[in-house]
């Protein structure tokens, strides 16, 4: 009989011994699967700003992330804003980093605190003043001075702190323009475009490649003999310091995006014509699901 309990209590201690650990076991599994779920289940917040190009690839990653499972917001902020979140961890993912002009500034300030791509998604981008093209008689920024009556000495610009107004200031001063730079936003900016153009009046505007505008008005570049625009811009992206490590997957996601100019063009054009910027992008991604493969294989 003492024998017969003696082996009941080993039995009773051996199973205890296994529940404690198997609930030990279960607990470090939901301990590890609820701090993988924090990183995923939380809000991604990608900054955007309000120009064409970025309104489109911003709500493209929002469509293509959350189609994965993630949780994106899209926070409407201008460029020098954007730079202080990533700095400040309260921005994720910035899109849009023209380099190695544009935004040099940014890249000098930022550098050792925010994390810049040396991967680029599109490699043949464009800066620059343009007039339309029935200004035959402007053709370079030397022209500018000659023509200032015609222009009203007036270059009409977009959003005060964007790189590219900052070149544009640079160029007044290594051209010697009597030319002031007006600030507003890329709407009002290319609103005003459309009103000139209409008219066949004269205007003169920093614009850059890619964007839907060149497909709606004859426009050219004027020629900038001095480079202050530099050459051949790249598009990179930027992220807050960490977050390979929080979202390593999106980081090589994100490394792996490419755009032509085909490709961007038309999801522009998809998001510009949409009623909702998401739909228009949703819409290009239907239709481009084989280059999206690429990036998130």
């Amino acid at each position: 009989m003492f024998k017969w309990k003696e082996k009941l209590s080993i039995i009773l201690v051996l199973l205890m011994v296994a529940v404690l650990t198997a609930c030990g076991s279960t607990e470090g599994e939901s301990n590890s699967e609820q701090a993988s779920a924090e990183v995923t289940d939380g809000e991604l917040t990608i900054g955007q700003i309000n120009w064409a190009e970025n309104i489109a690839v911003t709500n493209m990653w929002k469509a293509i992330l959350e189609e994965k499972g993630y949780n994106v917001k899209l926070s409407v902020l201008d460029m020098g804003t954007t730079m202080k979140a990533l700095e400040s961890n309260e921005l994720d993912a910035s899109l849009e980093i023209w380099l190695p002009v544009q935004d040099a500034n940014y890249l000098e300030q930022y550098q050792d605190s925010v994390n810049f791509s040396e991967e680029t998604w599109y490699d043949t981008a464009k800066v620059g003043l343009v007039v339309p093209t029935y200004l035959e008689d402007v053709n370079s920024v030397e022209d500018l001075n000659e023509h200032k009556d015609l222009f009203e000495g007036e270059i009409v610009g977009f959003d005060p702190g964007a790189g590219t107004m900052e070149v544009t200031e640079q160029l007044i001063e290594d051209y010697n323009l009597d030319y002031e730079l007006l600030t507003s936003s890329e709407p009002a900016m290319l609103a005003e475009i459309g009103n000139k153009v209409e008219k066949e009046e004269p205007i003169v505007a920093p614009l850059w490649s890619p964007h839907w505008v060149f497909s709606e008005y004859d426009l050219k570049f004027l020629d900038d003999p001095q480079n202050t625009f530099g050459g051949v811009e790249k598009i990179h992206h930027a992220t807050r310091h960490g977050f390979a490590e929080d979202y390593p997957e999106i980081s090589e996601w994100f490394k792996n995006w490419k755009m032509d100019d085909e490709q961007i063009g038309q999801l522009i054009n998809d998001v510009e014509g949409a009623e909702d910027p998401l739909d228009g992008a949703k819409k290009w991604i239907e239709e481009n699901q084989e280059l999206i493969d690429e990036w998130i294989k």
